[in-house]
Formats: C-alpha cells, sequence, structure tokens
C-alpha cells in the first residue's frame, strides 16, 4: 500500500453508519456501501462476522434489517468518541498535565489467566505501559476505565490503584526521558506521518467540490477515518508536555479535522456518516482551534 492508497475494512463503514442510538440501517449500509465499490456479499459476509463476535445483533432481514450494537461494542465506541474529544482537547491545550503519574498493579492467581491477559490487553488499549510484569503507568487519570474492565473480569479484588509525582527509573527522573523509554513514541508518529499524508491528498481534493461525485466523497470521508482509527487506536494520548514537539499527532489531526469539515460544508445531506460523533461536529471544534497555526508552519 502506497502513501496515497487506503484500505478500507468493510466493517469500518458499518461502525461510520453507528447512529446515537446504536443501531445501523442495513439498507442504507448496503447503498453506501455500493456506492464505495462494496458488493452486497462482501457486506454480509462482514455483518454476520460482527454478529458472531457478538458485536451486534441484527433485527429483521436484509436491506430492511437493523443492526444493533451489544453493550460492549456500544460502549467500546463510545469510548472511541471520547478518546477522539480528549485528543483534540490536547491538541487546544485545554488538557493540560497535571505532574502525576497513575499506576494500576495487579497480582491475578494462575487459575484466572484468561482474565489477567484480558487485563494486559486492556491496559495497553487504555494507553498504558508495562513498568515491570504486573505493573503499569499511565500519564491519564485512567483508574475508572481500568476498574470497570477488572470489575468485569471479576478480579477487581486483585488489582491496586495508586498515583504518583515522583516516578523514577534507575536514576532517570525526567518525565520526557521516561516517556521516551517506556512507549514506542518513533511508532506512533510515523502512524501519524502517514495519516498527515492521506489527509493532505485528500484534502486537496475536498477543497474543490465540484470536481467530486457523492460517491467520491463518500469516499474520502472513510479512507480518512480508515487511516485516523490506524493512528489513533495504539495512541495512549500522552500529554503534550511528555512528547518531542511539534508532535505529527498534532498536525495529522488538525488535517483531517480540516478535510472533514471541508467536505461538511458543501454536503448535499448525503454525508450521514459518523452520526455518533455528532455529525463531525466534535472533529470541526478541534479544527477551529488547531488547524491554524499548524498550516502557518
Amino acid at each position: 500500500m502506497t502513501a496515497m492508497e487506503v484500505h478500507v475494512p468493510t466493517r469500518m463503514l458499518v461502525e461510520a453508519l453507528v447512529r446515537t442510538d446504536l443501531t445501523v440501517d442495513a439498507g442504507e449500509l448496503y447503498t453506501i456501501a455500493n456506492l464505495l465499490d462494496m458488493n452486497d456479499q462482501q457486506v454480509r459476509l462482514c455483518v454476520k462476522r460482527l454478529i458472531a463476535e457478538g458485536r451486534f445483533v441484527q433485527e429483521g432481514r436484509g436491506r430492511k434489517a437493523i443492526l444493533r450494537a451489544t453493550g460492549g461494542a456500544g460502549r467500546a465506541l463510545g469510548l472511541d468518541a471520547e478518546f477522539t474529544a480528549h485528543a483534540f482537547r490536547q491538541d487546544a491545550g485545554l488538557a493540560p498535565w497535571d505532574g502525576s503519574w497513575h499506576l494500576v498493579g495487579f497480582a491475578v492467581p494462575e487459575s484466572a489467566r484468561p482474565a489477567r491477559d484480558a487485563l494486559r490487553a486492556a491496559l495497553t488499549f487504555l494507553g498504558g505501559a508495562a513498568v515491570h510484569g504486573g505493573l503499569y503507568v499511565s500519564a491519564n487519570p485512567w483508574a475508572p476505565y481500568v476498574e470497570e474492565h477488572a470489575r468485569h473480569l471479576g478480579i477487581l479484588d486483585h488489582v491496586t490503584f495508586l498515583s504518583t509525582r515522583d516516578l523514577r527509573r534507575g536514576e532517570e527522573t525526567d518525565p520526557v526521558a521516561l516517556t521516551a523509554a517506556m512507549w514506542p513514541l518513533r511508532e506512533i508518529a510515523e502512524r501519524y506521518e502517514r495519516l498527515a499524508a492521506v489527509a493532505e491528498h485528500r484534502l486537496a481534493r475536498a477543497e474543490d467540490p465540484a470536481g467530486l461525485t457523492a460517491a467520491q466523497r463518500l469516499t474520502i470521508v472513510v479512507e480518512l477515518a480508515a487511516e485516523f482509527t490506524r493512528a489513533m487506536e495504539p495512541d495512549p494520548l500522552l500529554p503534550p508536555e511528555l512528547l518531542p514537539q511539534p508532535w505529527p499527532g498534532t498536525r495529522a489531526r488538525a488535517l483531517a479535522a480540516r478535510c472533514w469539515s471541508s467536505l461538511a460544508e458543501h454536503d448535499d445531506g448525503g454525508l450521514r456518516l459518523f452520526t455518533l460523533y455528532d455529525g463531525m461536529n466534535l472533529l470541526a471544534a478541534g479544527t477551529s482551534l488547531v488547524v491554524a497555526p499548524m498550516i502557518t508552519e
């Protein structure tokens, strides 16, 4: 895949069409999928997989069906929107770091090994870095999210929470140096550099709406969302104070938001995607806050 080519998973389109009541209209799904050159069989197989995974349940049949996100899937989609909002607040300087490190320690018995493994996966997903085998750290106040996972797994009694402003690894106490040692910043930055390249290319097309068909606008929206997700999912959303500056994530998110905003300005009502994100108002708000200084660089 070149810097300008973007693979759009079919499930990305399904998630893009989740409405605020956590449902997807199958008729709309098939119609938009066809506009994006996805065939009906491809969509049917994706829907079957999502149902088999327990992420959605289906009410009705065919194009008249309604897909409803299950509790876990709905919560995950809600967290995606919540974390995206936090990223834009960070970019705008509205979520400064208070200097605290938040640690989670656990000693889960071997008899509950699957739950222990699931907790480790959750801690990584939530942006934690392993300090030692059973000790993870985050620069964000993540205790409520970790507690929810631990409680669901039935191992909350084996989990300890603490916060400190005094973190040292060996002789290193500098927060920026500690961050660089514990998180794979280069890998994260590379994903954002790719997102920025894709967004710049799509933005040039989005700002000339007369040359775009409805299908082409839809394609840009979903392609950009796919690349945005690939960059955001492994991002621990570390406070800007702990990151190298300028941080590629700030510029990439700003470019993506500007592209989405440009498409929305010229929309004739056909871009009914990502309503879970309040019609992209969240991203447009981020654009107004952070794009201007980035474009002048």
